[in-house]
């Protein structure tokens, strides 16, 4: 029997409107750039190597867990935790909140928490292995974060199910 995994499910329309964003800065520009009559092959190269780079900020990490860890793939390579030996959990931010775990083994990984906000599935899986590295004793920091971001999570998912239920 194979181990399942799970990732996040607005992962590719995230991605998709990545893509559409640098498509149409670049072709804006080159439009814009063709209409006052100053595109030349060099500047065309330009606005798409442009439209490139906005597509590699805009592009979102894909986030996936399973049985005993979690994973956020990048542009250049995927970062990876045990979390079932989970050590530390931080959250680090203000205005743009991100996650940051840690495992016994030297992984980190960081993500912003709406992620796991957005699905259950992933932080089931995150929350089943910080239960059992609070049982072996590794969690040694970020049990209050957790706990917040759990109620969050559960405060949101009650709500789902009461507005779809009409009792909301």
């Amino acid at each position: 029997m194979g181990r399942q995994s799970y990732g996040d499910r607005h992962w590719h329309a995230d991605a998709r409107c990545a893509v559409y964003c640098a498509l149409a800065f670049a072709v804006s520009t080159t439009l814009l750039d063709w209409g006052s009559g100053g595109l030349t092959p060099l500047r065309a190269d330009l606005w798409a190597a442009l439209g490139a780079v906005l597509f590699m900020v805009l592009q979102p990490p894909r986030v996936t867990a399973g049985d005993g860890w979690l994973a956020v793939r990048g542009l250049l390579r995927e970062r990876r935790v045990c979390t079932d030996a989970l050590v530390a959990v931080c959250r680090y931010g203000s205005v743009t909140t991100r996650l940051v775990l840690r495992d016994a083994y030297g992984g980190f990984v960081e993500l912003d928490p709406d992620v796991l906000v957005a699905n259950p599935l992933l932080w089931h899986r995150l929350d089943a292995g910080a239960r059992r590295s609070r049982e072996r004793g590794t969690l040694r920091q970020g049990a209050t974060v957790l706990r917040e971001l759990g109620e969050r999570i559960d405060g949101g998912t009650a709500h789902d199910v009461l507005k779809a239920s009409g009792l909301d």
